[in-house]
């Protein structure tokens, strides 16, 4: 998924059944990036885009996909656009809503106590080893060595669009060019995946984002690194 992947079960569990969740765990996320992504020739979402493949007839996972960014282009007023670069890209929400789903299995697997990091996009639930609530903490946008905000939580996730490693490369939908307003958006909510579209969407509007972001109804939370000038 062109990202560091991490796993922390704080659950005292038999080594092997830890094993298995994990192997669990990381086969799914092999298995979106072989269908989603955008480099590789033979995925669905390339398949798809090159009108091979009808989207009506690809698996559940893709159509489901489709279908919530589409939700979420109407939700950000067209700001979340999986067409915003000209081609089929929801990348912006498929990496959020893998690590949801990977955390909603490990629950599922009798692991109610983890942390799935997907650099940066964080889903923690119950509490750590200690028996403590997860602390994560968020990139200083101009210092990689350090953070300028440490969240707390039991159940939350956390997602974060930024520009200090790839440049300005969330398109503002409306007007095809980079957008530059914000240095750094991050977005507290209890789903991964649409946090992620939350904060890419607010990149993609700049300065108004942050108004946008003041509406959203609790429990969503957001905190915002302005540019440089």
């Amino acid at each position: 998924m062109g990202t560091a992947i991490s796993l922390d079960v704080a659950d005292d569990l038999p080594s092997e059944t830890l094993h298995e969740l994990a192997e669990d765990t990381f086969g799914w996320l092999r298995e979106v990036d072989a269908r989603f992504s955008t480099y590789r020739d033979d995925s669905e979402v390339c398949r798809v885009d090159r009108g091979e493949l009808r989207a009506a007839d690809a698996s559940a996972d893709l159509r489901a996909v489709l279908a919530a960014c589409a939700g979420l282009w109407t939700a950000t007023d067209g700001f979340f656009d999986a067409y915003a670069t000209g081609r089929l890209d929801p990348s912006g929400y498929v990496k959020g809503w893998a690590v949801q789903v990977a955390s909603d299995r490990l629950v599922a697997g009798g692991a109610p106590n983890h942390c799935v990091n997907a650099g940066g996009d964080v889903r923690v639930r119950g509490h750590d080893a200690d028996g403590e609530p997860w602390r994560i903490g968020v990139r200083h946008p101009w210092d990689a060595a350090a953070t300028c905000l440490v969240l707390t939580g039991t159940d939350i996730a956390v997602a974060t669009s930024g520009v200090y490693e790839r440049g300005h490369h969330v398109l503002d939908p409306r007007r095809g060019v980079p957008a530059t307003g914000l240095r750094s958006v991050t977005v507290v909510g209890p789903d991964l995946g649409v946090a992620d579209a939350y904060a890419t969407a607010a990149v993609a509007m700049g300065a108004p984002g942050l108004a946008w972001l003041d509406r959203l109804p609790s429990p969503w939370q957001h905190a915002v690194v302005p540019p440089t000038s």
